[in-house]
């Protein structure tokens, strides 16, 4: 089995923290991430800087980061000035976010449901007309902080409208991290049924420790890519209490000892995991940089 890991520490990961990061720390956590193998990278934001300052950067990461064969460039898209910073600074793809819930929709982008719908649909033809490959994530999939429990039908309701504007890929994302492997189960075979032309995509947080049983549950119920975070940092800032991402360096360590092939050095992320702590000025939540990878038997 190929499994393909998205690394969204540049954005996602960094977009929590509460000081703000140089742009030349966001360039060399990318190119450090290409080091060790990954392609694709979720590398920016372009939403309202006021918003999310961490991410206000946008352009100037984009024209640092390296340009290599193979490597693809997300940038995270919520309306159509978004995209034209994104068309600007080169980016290879865009992701957009539509909620799962009015409530959390309204404070995270300023609209409920229904127009984020609307949004992703105009602004998927508009990056279709461009050539860029098109990921809509669905937000809140497995729980809202402010609504709570959010029906499996009403997740696969509307993944088959955000699939009428013609996805590359559709994301379930853990935004609080409170889902569970049969829900995860549930959500990704009736996503790959409901939209049988996009690929499914996961996106996991650690909160309560349940994202990396999620992460198998979702590979074995046939999706085949996870986004992950570089040292497990990250969060949402319009979420209460939303720690960190799956970190990709313990991700990649579960993969292997699996005989699940990534193409993505772990020993290479796991170093970088504690170059990011350094950076940060704390220890970072993977444990793969503590414990090591499995251990050789002493002689």
């Amino acid at each position: 089995m190929d499994v393909t890991v998205v690394e969204v520490a540049p954005r996602d990961g960094l977009q929590n923290e509460a000081e703000i990061i140089a742009t030349a720390d966001k360039v060399r956590l990318v190119e450090r991430s290409i080091e060790a193998g990954l392609r694709r990278i979720e590398a920016v934001s372009f939403v309202n800087p006021q918003r999310v300052p961490q991410m206000a950067d946008a352009e100037a990461v984009m024209a640092g980061v390296p340009r290599v064969d193979g490597v693809s460039y997300a940038g995270l898209v919520f309306n159509d000035r978004g995209l034209d910073r994104a068309l600007a600074a080169g980016v290879d793809e865009i992701n957009v976010v539509v909620v799962a819930t009015d409530t959390f929709s309204r404070r995270n982008q300023g609209c409920d449901t229904a127009e984020g719908v609307e949004r992703w649909t105009a602004l998927a033809k508009r990056a279709a007309d461009a050539g860029l490959f098109r990921t809509v994530t669905i937000a809140a999939a497995f729980g809202c902080p402010f609504e709570g429990e959010v029906a499996p039908g009403a997740v696969l309701d509307l993944v088959r409208r955000v699939a009428e504007a013609g996805p590359d890929e559709i994301a379930l994302a853990d935004t609080i991290g409170v889902g569970t492997p049969d829900r995860v189960r549930t959500l990704v075979s009736g996503t790959a049924a409901a939209a049988p032309e996009a690929a499914v995509r996961c996106h996991f947080h650690n909160t309560r420790n349940t994202g990396y049983a999620n992460a198998i549950a979702a590979l074995d119920a046939g999706a085949r890519v996870l986004d992950a975070s570089t040292g497990g940092v990250g969060g949402c800032p319009f979420a209460p209490n939303a720690t960190g991402n799956i970190a990709t360096e313990d991700l990649l360590y579960m993969l292997d000892r699996m005989a699940v092939s990534t193409g993505v050095r772990m020993d290479r992320v796991s170093e970088t995991g504690t170059w990011l702590g350094e950076l940060l000025g704390k220890p970072v939540p993977a444990l793969l940089g503590r414990a090591g990878p499995f251990p050789t038997p002493a002689r």
